[in-house]
């Protein structure tokens, strides 16, 4: 793959990798650009391996989720409680930066591959075959995650 056509093909899938990377994040933005970069300097790295077996954003979707899983196993500081990561009411910013608040205190609840399937399917509009590829799982595993995670979302969820 060429330098040129690499950066085509990022350029159509950041902000849709971002998004992702952002429910894993639980609404994290800054964790999500920096797993972002990462996943885009190992996917540069590899770039020479790719070899179209799958479609660009499938082999960039699964690059991007092994590093937030390397993230996650990293030994981390103690997270702030979750008013704190999402600046609740009383605090200097607008609005407009809660509106998925709810959703991501709910998808930090949910396990790993259930919060991914919901977010690659829900948010990314990823085929039943695609998430299977993003997550190295079977078809039907990717469809028990997303009606396990649909199940807890319900639960988590305040209508």
């Amino acid at each position: 793959m060429t330098q040129e056509r690499f950066i085509s093909q990022v350029r159509e899938q950041q902000e849709p990798l971002r998004r992702f990377l952002l429910a894993l994040c639980n609404g994290d933005a800054a964790l999500a650009d920096d797993i972002a970069q990462d996943a885009l300097v190992r996917a540069y790295v590899a770039s020479g391996s790719f070899l179209g077996l799958s479609k660009f954003s499938t082999w960039l979707f699964r690059i991007a989720y092994n590093c937030y899983i390397d993230n996650c196993r990293k030994a981390k500081p103690e997270k702030a409680p979750v008013e704190e990561a999402y600046n609740l009411p009383g605090t200097d910013t607008t609005d407009k930066s809660f509106r998925y608040q709810q959703l991501y205190q709910a998808l930090e609840k949910l396990p790993e591959k259930e919060k991914a399937a919901i977010a690659l399917f829900y948010f990314e509009d990823r085929s039943i075959k695609e998430i299977s590829a993003i997550l190295d799982m079977p078809a039907g595993t990717v469809k028990y995650q997303l009606s396990m995670g649909r199940n807890h979302l319900k639960q988590h969820i305040q209508l």
